[in-house]
């Protein structure tokens, strides 16, 4: 079935209520390699339960409700879905334990034509148990085979421009080869990340990382280069993906400083030169 742009718009995203454990957040660090270094007290905080923080990234995996969008009743081409932005908000300090709920809701949808495809923007507001708002999250999906279908809700987000000066600061960090399989775990197991054969099918060598990952391990960059380490600093992060990273690789974030707390980033596969992540906004208290 093709897509409806009315019933997509209004489309019954379902509310997730998730336990989050301890033992989750100390995975999820782990899956975007913090502990890498397992004695870097810096590192540390994040992968051992001892005064355990959470990553601020970590937001990407909370209430998270899944491939919705691979759903029949969608009329969206799942094959040709892909993730075009991802940006969160923290509005109070992410919890390492505790019941959550996600809700999220379609906000708009851009039509741009049958050779360019649509872009479907969504929001998920995260709560606690009191109720309590703790973390927004915006995600724009590429719907690259339902360009035509109408429905236009108005313009397309505006990205975060990029300087056009030398980066301030480099901050390099390695991926694993396994790094795939592991990040997996958190809920996405598209077997784009995991499987040979369907990643040579849709066009691939090898498997790819997903691209919260590259997410993540760009948080981990921020956190490193501009918070001290401090997750209460990254209050938000967004970005737009650019280019796959293939597990094993080096990603090298670039960032500079800008006015009032914010910070302009983009990312590459250092092995590559690829870009894989830009007109990255982070702010930074």
């Amino acid at each position: 079935m093709p897509v409806d742009p009315g019933h997509l718009l209004s489309y019954p995203v379902p509310e997730v209520v998730q336990d989050l454990s301890v033992r989750d957040t100390i995975f999820y660090a782990l899956s975007v390699g913090l502990g890498a270094d397992p004695i870097d007290p810096d590192q540390l905080r994040f992968v051992y339960e001892e005064e355990l923080r959470a990553l601020p990234t970590m937001a990407v995996v909370l209430g998270y409700s899944g491939f919705w969008l691979g759903r029949p009743d969608t009329g969206v081409d799942r094959v040709k879905v892909v993730h075009g932005e991802q940006g969160f908000r923290i509005h109070k300090p992410l919890p390492v334990e505790g019941r959550l709920v996600g809700r999220t809701r379609v906000t708009g949808l851009v039509d741009k034509g049958p050779e360019t495809g649509a872009l479907l923007y969504t929001e998920r507001q995260v709560t606690d148990e009191s109720g309590e708002l703790v973390c927004t999250l915006e995600q724009t999906t590429v719907l690259r085979g339902d360009g035509g279908c109408g429905g236009t809700t108005g313009p397309a987000k505006v990205p975060h421009p990029m300087p056009d000066r030398t980066p301030e600061i480099f901050v390099d960090l390695p991926t694993l080869p396994s790094q795939a399989l592991i990040y997996r775990l958190n809920g996405d197991r598209n077997p784009l990340h995991a499987s040979p054969a369907v990643a040579a099918k849709a066009g691939f060598p090898k498997p790819i990382l997903h691209g919260l990952a590259t997410f993540g391990v760009v948080g981990h960059a921020l956190l490193k280069g501009v918070c001290d380490y401090r997750p209460d600093r990254l209050r938000s992060m967004d970005g737009r993906f650019s280019a796959p990273v293939y597990p094993g690789e080096t990603i090298r974030t670039e960032i500079w400083r800008e006015a009032d707390g914010v910070a302009a980033f983009r990312a590459r596969a250092l092995e590559r030169d690829q870009v894989v992540l830009t007109n990255g906004r982070a702010e930074i208290a």
